[in-house]
């Protein structure tokens, strides 16, 4: 065990209760909060109340708990259609981007500070959109994840470490409804209201687990991540895709989510209002030869009208003309390693190797009660264990983790477990 392995392993309780996580019998019961501190801020909307913003939140002190709504399941498209900061001195705000669809002069002017969001990766894309990039974060959910707690969600979160109850019956409305009502708001400020005692709760935990260091280069790395790149292929990933199997029908699902796209975002509307997934797939099972036989499929109903009808089957037709040399493949080119289902068959060695490290990986992420993909992820095990380093010396199997992007960490607990499976099994 390394010197990293085992002062986890003694600062690390592995019976551990999270903090508030008293026996149920003995945890006096959550406050409801229902009201923010200086009641629902009015939603800032246009410049001139922006520029006080702005003001103030550069004059205020600590970091900036920072929140964003977006319309999914509504809106084409994850864009942020409220923006929620609250920060010591400045209070709380709420901003419109459609009132105010370039928030860049915000992003700068607590650009340098630490902004505290809940599952980060979910908001920094909506917030880059309108040109807000944090240089430095804390995310309230992966810190969560690293110091064991069982539920990560927010409300479960701020129940268990701080003692409140948040009311959450508004996640999944239609942010994009102008004016929005009063409850929402209500709801929207009290998501950023204790998001930074949150915050210090957490880093106090993790500093004792012996995790914070951890934690610090994890959202490190969080934010230095750039963008990324578009999917390829993304009608690949229709639900029910994996009924179809013939080349003609792929191209029937591709050409009908091609069509479906286009037109949810000329309307600015969800895909999936347009026409569900199930649908494009019975088009594809079906290959219906005109409009009446299109209708006569689930999802195409007696409410659909003839052009809407005419429209979906000129994309079936487009998909059925097409020469063979143009119909998609089956599957996707491989990045990687092939599923480890088949890695027996294949490469009976690379099977052994990747048998021994997911159970040392495995053994060690419970005894740092943390998640297994928190420790490394999946994919770097496969990777590594699918073409292991020439020679499996430890310097050289921490280089390949490190070129997968394997944070310091995670290298020095995991790189001596992993060098030791691929030498024990013909790495």
């Amino acid at each position: 065990m390394t010197d990293a392995q085992k002062t986890a392993a003694e600062t690390t309780d592995t019976t551990l209760r999270a903090p508030g996580d008293s026996p149920p019998d003995t945890r006096p019961a959550p406050v409801p909060l229902l009201e923010p501190r200086e009641g629902i801020p009015p939603v800032t909307a246009d410049d001139a109340a922006l520029a006080e913003v702005i003001a103030a939140f550069a004059a205020g002190h600590g970091p900036v708990a920072v929140d964003a709504e977006r319309a999914s399941g509504y809106r084409y498209g994850q864009r942020a259609y409220l923006v929620q900061l609250r920060r010591e001195g400045a209070g709380s705000v709420l901003i419109d981007p459609v009132g105010c669809p370039d928030l860049a002069a915000l992003g700068e002017a607590i650009g340098d500070t630490e902004w505290v969001l809940h599952a980060a990766t979910q908001d920094l894309p909506c917030l880059r959109d309108i040109g807000m990039v944090p240089t430095r974060l804390f995310d309230t959910e992966l810190a969560g994840r690293l110091a064991g707690f069982a539920r990560v969600g927010l409300g479960a979160m701020v129940e268990n470490v701080l003692g409140f109850a948040l009311e959450k019956g508004h996640s999944a409305v239609d942010w994009s409804t102008r004016p929005l009502p009063e409850p929402w708001l209500r709801y929207a400020a009290l998501d950023v209201e204790l998001l930074v005692d949150l915050r210090d709760a957490l880093e106090e935990e993790l500093e004792r687990q012996g995790k914070l260091e951890w934690a610090r280069q994890e959202f490190a790395a969080i934010a230095a991540a750039p963008p990324p790149p578009p999917r390829k292929d993304p009608w690949r990933r229709t639900s029910g895709m994996h009924k179809v199997r013939r080349r003609r029908q792929m191209a029937v699902v591709r050409e009908l989510w091609t069509a479906r796209d286009q037109v949810a975002q000329r309307r600015d509307v969800s895909p999936g209002k347009v026409l569900g997934d199930g649908a494009i797939v019975e088009a594809a099972l079906n290959l219906p030869a005109n409009s009446h036989a299109l209708a006569a499929l689930p999802g195409f109903g007696h409410r659909m009208g003839r052009r809407q009808l005419e429209q979906w089957q000129a994309a079936v037709d487009r998909a059925r003309a097409l020469p063979e040399n143009e119909l998609p493949q089956p599957g996707q080119p491989l990045n990687g390693p092939p599923p480890p289902r088949s890695w027996a068959d294949k490469d009976p060695a690379a099977a052994a190797r990747l048998s021994a490290a997911r159970a040392a990986v495995t053994a060690l992420a419970e005894r740092l009660n943390l998640p297994q993909e928190n420790l490394i992820t999946p994919d770097t095990v496969r990777r590594l264990c699918w073409e292991p380093p020439a020679e499996p010396a430890h310097e050289a199997v921490a280089e390949v983790l490190a070129g997968y992007g394997a944070r310091a960490w995670q290298i020095e607990l995991v790189a001596p477990l992993l060098t030791e499976a691929l030498r024990s099994n013909g790495g």
